[in-house]
């Protein structure tokens, strides 16, 4: 980055987070990036900066069924496993159930009630140490999440629905990853793409794939009033969660449940109408 394109890239990064105009300084950037005063991927950044206001944290959180959390009578022992199995340095922590989460224990609290044992309550439990968890609406946009998390100096939220209950959690990096793109560190496990095309023509879908993805990649026309995802539409057609290989056809397709637990489905096999694997299932 040479001096000028620095010194305009950060004079425009100033602008956002005064929160001017938006469709102004869209059009001064876009002119910037015409004219070669700021390369593709500053201009990119600083777009993914003002679009963050036309999303909400329920498009980016971890949905509650994926959140790594743990019972608030959990020993500091088991806290600290859980710690270096999941990589996470904080984890919620729940009394009763997920809807009712109560703190954050974070793994440098952990590592103190291990080493410095006489400075905590015996015996010491993840609601000994926990500290008090940030909740915000689900509809929240993400740049006044990005706000929050900057002023209150903190890398966390636990996100609620219309109702009180657990919709998700939004962490610091979801929201920077909307900014520069995908952040990987060591720990963290690559996750599969949420639809795969197989070596027959079938293709692997996520059961978190929005319904409105799924119709714009594979043509389809899967609409609900209550449902977003295609593992909750599946469970709204059948009054319940399907059990593994059991086939629905729509529209032409068969979709057939290749790994479900008891309250969700995870994996699903689709085959087109003219496939061989559709006509041979």
């Amino acid at each position: 980055m040479d001096d000028d394109s620095g010194s305009l890239f950060s004079a425009l990064m100033g602008r956002l987070f005064r929160k001017t105009d938006d469709s102004e300084v869209e059009r001064f950037i876009l002119e910037a990036q015409r004219d070669g005063e700021l390369r593709g991927e500053e201009s990119a950044m600083l777009l993914n900066v003002l679009r963050l206001s036309r999303r909400q944290v329920t498009e980016i959180m971890i949905p509650r069924t994926d959140i790594v959390c743990a019972p608030a009578d959990n020993s500091i022992e088991e806290m600290a496993l859980l710690i270096a199995e999941s990589g996470h340095s904080r984890i919620p922590v729940y009394r009763k159930n997920r809807d009712n989460m109560v703190g954050i224990v974070h793994a440098k609290d952990v590592l103190r009630a291990l080493t410095q044992p006489d400075e905590f309550p015996r015996p010491a439990r993840a609601e000994t140490i926990m500290r008090e968890p940030l909740f915000i609406p689900e509809t929240k946009n993400v740049y006044d999440m990005l706000q929050v998390f900057r002023s209150n100096k903190i890398h966390l939220a636990i996100a609620l629905d219309e109702y009180g209950g657990t919709s998700g959690l939004v962490t610091f990096e979801d929201v920077l990853e909307e900014i520069v793109g995908e952040i990987e560190d060591e720990y963290d496990t690559p996750r599969p793409e949420d639809i795969q095309t197989l070596e027959d023509g079938s293709v692997l879908v996520s059961g978190r794939t929005p319904l409105e993805e799924l119709d714009e990649r594979m043509g389809l026309s899967l609409t609900s009033d209550q449902v977003e995802t295609v593992s909750g539409f599946l469970c709204e057609l059948a009054g319940r969660v399907p059990d593994p290989e059991e086939s629905f056809a729509i529209d032409g397709h068969t979709l057939t449940v290749k790994e479900a637990d008891a309250k969700q489905i995870h994996w699903i096999v689709l085959r087109r109408g003219d496939s061989p694997a559709a006509r041979n299932h």
